[in-house]
Order: C-alpha cells, then structure tokens, then sequence
C-alpha cells in the first residue's frame, strides 16, 4: 500500500466554504470513484500542535493507493484525474506533494 499526502493553500480569492464544499460534491466522489483509491480525505489545519503561529500549509490530502504503479501510469493521465485537477489548480497555491510506503518495524 502506498500513500500519497498533498499540502497546499487556497489562492488570494478563493474562500474555504467555497474549496470545501467542491471538495465534498466533487473531487472526494470523483476520486472515491477510482480502483486504485482505497481511501482519500481532505484535511483543514485548525492550529499547530506545539508552538505558535500558522502552519505553512492549511489544507492536507492523504490517499491510500493499492497499486502506485498502476494509479500514477493509468489513472493520472486518464479523464477523471486531469478533469479534477484542472479545477484543483484553479482554487490552490503551489501544491506539493509526497509519495510514502507503510512498512513495519
């Protein structure tokens, strides 16, 4: 199994009412939708846990993937993906992401 976290900002312009209720009609169900997603959820940064201030990022993606391979070389380029990322860039700022591997210890 692998994971996917993807951490961003909302543009200058874009309130979280409006991202969020997108997220939930949209993107959640599109991507839901696919094999390969075992599970997806969108997180809001409400505070740091230690320390003050605002956290660099204040929106967290985790996917748990079934098959990384297979999601990255057929579902990525496929129709639903570039669809839900089009209207993703249109809301978020500079979005990075990560791939892990659960193992244990």
């Amino acid at each position: 199994m692998a994971y996917l976290i993807l951490r961003y900002n909302l543009k200058d312009g874009v309130t979280a009412a409006q991202f969020e209720q997108w997220v939930r009609e949209t993107d959640q169900p599109a991507m839901r939708g696919l094999k390969r997603v075992e599970s997806f959820n969108t997180y809001r940064v409400t505070g740091l846990l230690m320390g003050e201030g605002e956290a660099a990022q204040r929106y967290f993606e985790i996917f748990e993937i079934s098959d990384l391979a297979g999601f990255t070389g057929d579902d990525m380029p496929g129709e639903t993906v570039q669809a839900i990322m089009g209207a993703f860039m249109q809301m978020v700022d500079n979005p990075n992401s990560i791939s892990l591997n659960g193992f244990r210890a």
